[in-house]
């Protein structure tokens, strides 16, 4: 073993090989398949014995051909294909004069200790296409060009609308026949959505309706590429999820208590008073533990003042218009649990609470949040008829605030429109410095309703900056 040790010779007959163990090296180099200009071009890159943020990059792009028929100028005969970008960042952002021009990344796994494995090289499988123009978001990244200030937290709460919904064909023909099919598809809206977020230069970004794939291919490594650590929550029998980003430089990851809602409301001792109430109402009791819906719990650090803890829970609620009983006993679940982590586990810290709740500010789920209660005799536990009637009083110990107030909408489709999301957050230790506003009326519906060529998404993103009391 002695023999291999980094830096020893290897002789064999008259040659000689220097020993490196480990030596970086590239697993993989991705490009996305679909370019815009004026987005970012994050690459996807796997390595080992080597991190991103220690490789070089070196973009090229196409040597177009010149007009008249000849070749742009280039040294000697014919010359090389490809021409530097002058860009040595890993996520490049092309010009308007590099549509219709492919490009090639090249990069150089190091370890971060000055030792570099060899470089791969990856070409785009098509050429940078025009941009859509202005975006809804466009005027949004005005107030969040900077990160927060210390002791000041910029929380995202966004659903981001899953591929899986996305391409089907009802959503083409009657959820969003308004969209034109090219803004539907995946690349497209993966490139908006990435210079949305990496625009909002956020701490904390809490997604809902995440492909895995997405997550895994491109939304992971582009938030990483701007300093964002990526925690992955699947729907338990889906192929969608929550997503919670977190910047790396401010926070650092103690604990996940992720739990799915029916799984938690059979298993978990916490809920068992609620699940024997809940076993006197079969119809709903069936209802509940079908859903796939799961709550994402991650207990952050701050790496300024590890005395700062904050626990940060992300959902996505039942989505039925009908379903408010379904969604009233998922949100006490989600409570008791974060009450368990916020009571038990690490007493005292304070909560963010993001998601799609599926709840518009007037139905018992956001009463239930923001109050600390909700009367047994509450229009929503017949909300789907009175075969489905559940009467049951809830509570919670938090006093929850909808950071971002009630807007008018945060979900804009041909039928509907309304205020689904929100960011509820714990106002004994935390305060709203800014909300971040919404786009205007006139951005949103400039080609009818959402998603559409300048928004990805058929929610609204929610942005406010907190800090701590």
């Amino acid at each position: 073993a002695a023999a291999w040790q980094d830096g020893a010779v290897l002789q064999i007959g008259e040659a000689q090989y220097r020993v490196e163990r480990n030596p970086p090296a590239l697993t993989e180099l991705r490009l996305p398949r679909s370019l815009l200009a004026g987005f970012p071009v994050c690459p996807k890159v796997s390595a080992e014995f080597a991190a991103p943020q220690h490789c070089l990059f070196r973009w090229y792009r196409e040597r177009r051909p010149a007009a008249g028929g000849g070749e742009e100028a280039a040294e000697g005969d014919g010359g090389p294909a490809w021409v530097e970008a002058a860009a040595a960042e890993r996520v490049f952002t092309p010009s308007n004069a590099l549509v219709g021009l492919r490009l090639k990344l090249r990069c150089t796994p190091g370890d971060g200790a000055q030792r570099y494995g060899p470089p791969r090289e990856v070409e785009s499988s098509g050429p940078v296409e025009a941009g859509p123009g202005a975006c809804t978001f466009d005027s949004r990244h005005l107030y969040t060009r900077k990160v927060c200030g210390e002791g000041a937290v910029r929380a995202v709460s966004y659903n981001i609308l899953a591929d899986t919904y996305a391409q089907t064909e009802f959503s083409r023909t009657v959820l969003y026949p308004y969209c034109a099919p090219y803004a539907l598809e995946l690349d497209y809206r993966q490139n908006l959505l990435k210079k949305e977020l990496a625009g909002y230069s956020a701490d904390l970004v809490c997604l809902q309706e995440v492909d895995k794939s997405v997550f895994v291919d491109s939304l992971a490594p582009a938030l990483d590429a701007f300093g964002l650590e990526g925690l992955f929550k699947i729907k338990e029998k889906q192929h969608e999820g929550l997503a919670t980003f977190y910047r790396r430089d401010k926070f650092s990851l103690l604990s996940q208590h992720d739990i799915a809602f029916s799984e938690a409301l059979l298993s978990d001792p916490l809920h068992k008073e609620l699940c024997d109430k809940l076993a006197k109402y079969p119809l709903v009791q069936e209802k509940v533990l079908q859903r796939s819906s799961v709550l994402q719990v991650s207990v952050l650090q701050s790496t300024s003042d590890p005395s700062r803890k904050i626990c940060v829970a992300n959902t996505h609620l039942y989505w039925h218009p009908k379903g408010g009983n379904i969604r009233l006993i998922q949100i006490a679940v989600a409570l008791s649990h974060i009450k368990h982590v916020t009571g038990d586990l690490y007493p005292g810290i304070p909560v963010i609470f993001c998601g799609d709740f599926n709840s518009t500010p007037s139905s018992g789920t956001y009463s239930f949040i923001s109050s600390g209660g909700i009367a047994e005799d509450h229009e929503d536990w017949v909300s789907n008829g009175e075969e489905e009637r559940c009467n049951m009083p809830l509570s919670h110990p938090f006093k929850l605030l909808s950071a971002c107030g009630e807007p008018a909408y945060t979900n804009y489709v041909g039928g509907f429109h309304g205020c689904l999301d929100y960011i509820f957050i714990d106002k004994n230790a935390l305060e709203v410095e800014q909300v971040i506003p919404l786009p205007s009326h006139e951005e949103v519906t400039t080609h009818q309703a959402l998603p559409s060529v300048s928004h990805p998404s058929d929610h609204i993103a929610l942005v406010c900056d907190l800090k701590w009391k």
